[in-house]
């Protein structure tokens, strides 16, 4: 799975309605008619805003974990990437996302069967941040 880079926009700041109740995936509730305060999506899912990039996913090598071709993945480069992590990497001089599994051997791992590992030396990896969230597009 390809990542093309997005330009930050860490310091555009929008406040948007948030209606406070729950929205049932089940049985509908009775509608709330008001609005319970404002939410700027900033604050909720970047930590660290000078450390925050967006980068648009291509390919379905990342799937299973619910990364799509198109989405838009939020990435911190301020926070340390662990066994697990879903981070942007570079291989070959081209940035790719994947699962970084730190044992039994390091690697990049797709979260798609129909593709293999990549197995890296960890003097030749590089990261580029840890992807925190994922914007995915119903329309």
């Amino acid at each position: 799975m390809k990542a093309e880079l997005i330009t930050p926009t860490h310091n555009l700041r929008l406040a948007l309605p948030f209606y406070g109740n729950s929205c049932s995936a089940g049985f509908p509730s009775p509608a709330q008619d008001w609005i319970d305060s404002s939410l700027d999506l900033n604050e909720h899912y970047i930590r660290h805003p000078s450390a925050t990039y967006y980068v648009r996913a291509s390919g379905d090598s990342m799937a299973e974990c619910g990364i799509l071709s198109g989405d838009l993945l939020i990435v911190d480069r301020a926070i340390k990437p662990f066994h697990g992590s879903i981070v942007i990497a570079a291989i070959e001089n081209e940035f790719t996302v994947k699962r970084l599994m730190l044992h039994p051997r390091l690697c990049l791992m797709p979260m798609n069967p129909a593709y293999s590992p990549i197995y890296v030396n960890p003097d030749e990896l590089e990261i580029f941040g840890v992807v925190t969230h994922s914007i995915h597009d119903f329309l």
